[in-house]
């Protein structure tokens, strides 16, 4: 897309259509160069646009604008409260606040929820309860219920659930927004009698209502309550589903997974969407069902899904845990930009399948990757597949390239790899100066229980000797040493 003109409605059409920082950038550009960086309209939209897109990225360019404008408008000022209020540093939605009550711009309808919001994503009571003040002295906006939802909302996210009643009693217009703002509190926090209290009490209820009292229940184990609740919901959507579905997962109900995703897609009246499909292909995955995961690819493939992201490491885990790696690699090979976490399932899963030189491969061109940064879980998969493929060099080598090119310092879980790694070969000394040496795996009894079996089976009887007595001194009550 390239600007050719220099009046303000093409600017603002381009804006409109702006999707990519560059873009963005190149509108700005034209903005300062034929003089309209002032204009109102056109900035707050260049604002507008950096600010509905909220990362570090974006939120910087957009407070870079902002802060050269002469007299930025209330919808500029919200724009930059909303953008801070969405982001991961949500206190900053409170000094532009401040800027603003500086000037001669008075907050509206809009700017307040965004201040409420942010004082609620960082748990600021105090400050809310500031703004609340401020609300208080306005009648247009005790009266608004937007503004009063907010309200209700922070107080309950902060566990001041009295304060927050009394805000919902006090509404003259209350709405099931209202009341789902207090219910998501309470389900959030596990509190779920006094959410189904809540719950008999709503004098309307809409299916976020419903769902928010399924994945409570879920979240705390309680499937059976929750599943009483999902079948009495009138009309579902997917977030009902992926709610039941989920808490099914986590407590290992992975058969009743498959039965209620068949008895989603036999319905025909709501899609799955990525997150159930990564449920239930995590079920295949714990059962071993080949045959249902390959007929979900199908699905998939079938309906145009994109496969990539936490999708794609699904497919490439379900694949790898039922023994076919080649499926496996065919759906890493065809995924075109991968994270970190399909570049460790990946690894993951030829080192459980015993294919450790090929795991090296797929580790070395994870380094080339401009996309991904090896982690913990990289490393302990790579370590764990150059253990069991008796890969010593190459895993010495990733050992020190993890310590000194990445600066992650190992765990009880790596040093327990190479540690097993050197027991396999023979190098036993060369061990039991790396155990001796690692702080947080010299009193594992595990690892000196690995040196042990080692050296039974090298016939190292003297090492053998000190090591089950090692072995005793941390876990006395061995009868096995």
């Amino acid at each position: 897309m390239a600007l050719s003109s220099c009046h303000v409605p093409a600017i603002s059409s381009f804006i409109e259509q702006t999707s990519s920082i560059s873009e963005l950038q190149q509108a700005h550009g034209q903005l300062i160069k034929n003089g309209l960086i002032n204009d109102s309209y056109t900035a707050s939209r260049l604002i507008a646009f950096a600010c509905t897109n909220p990362n570090l990225q974006t939120i910087s360019y957009a407070h870079s604008i902002f802060s050269h404008l002469q007299n930025p408008n209330s919808f500029t000022w919200n724009s930059m409260m909303r953008a801070y209020a969405n982001s991961s540093n949500p206190q900053n939605a409170l000094l532009v606040f401040t800027q603003m009550l500086e000037t001669s711009v008075v907050p509206d309808k809009y700017t307040y929820p965004f201040v409420i919001k942010a004082c609620s994503a960082f748990g600021g009571l105090n400050e809310g309860q500031q703004v609340h003040a401020q609300v208080t002295k306005r009648r247009e906006m005790v009266d608004d219920k937007y503004v009063q939802n907010t309200l209700i909302s922070m107080y309950a996210n902060c566990g001041y659930f009295e304060s927050a009643r009394n805000l919902l009693d006090k509404m003259p217009q209350r709405d099931v927004i209202s009341w789902n703002a207090m219910l998501a509190a309470y389900t959030e926090r596990g509190l779920m009698d006094a959410a189904q209290v809540l719950f008999c009490e709503m004098e309307e209820r809409n299916v976020e209502s419903w769902n928010f009292m399924v994945s409570g229940y879920a979240r705390l184990g309680l499937v059976e309550e929750a599943r009483l609740m999902f079948d009495d919901i009138p009309v579902k959507d997917v977030v009902s589903w992926n709610a039941i579905i989920s808490g099914y997962a986590d407590v290992g109900g992975f058969n009743e997974v498959l039965l209620l995703f068949q008895n989603m897609v036999g319905e025909n009246i709501i899609k799955p969407d990525k997150y159930t499909l990564v449920y239930v292909l995590s079920a295949c995955s714990n059962l071993g069902a080949l045959s249902r995961g390959e007929w979900i690819h199908l699905y998939i493939d079938k309906n145009g899904i994109g496969i990539e992201g936490f999708l794609a490491t699904a497919l490439v885990d379900m694949y790898s845990k039922c023994g076919e790696t080649r499926k496996a690699l065919e759906v890493f090979g065809t995924t075109a930009q991968k994270d970190i976490t399909t570049w460790n399932s990946m690894i993951g899963g030829l080192s459980i399948n015993g294919l450790g030189q090929e795991a090296v491969g797929i580790f070395h061109k994870m380094l080339n990757d401009d996309y991904a940064t090896p982690n913990e879980i990289t490393f302990m998969n790579i370590l764990s597949a150059c253990s069991h493929a008796g890969l010593l060099i190459d895993g010495l080598k990733i050992f020190n390239i993890m310590m000194r090119k990445y600066d992650i310092q190992p765990t009880v879980e790596h040093c327990g790899c190479i540690i097993d790694l050197l027991g396999r070969v023979g190098l036993l000394e060369e061990a039991k100066a790396l155990l001796k040496g690692e702080a947080s795996a010299k009193e594992s009894p595990v690892l000196w229980q690995s040196l042990l079996f080692s050296c039974i089976n090298y016939g190292s009887l003297e090492l053998a000797q000190d090591f089950a007595k090692k072995l005793l001194e941390l876990n006395p009550q061995d009868n096995a040493v």
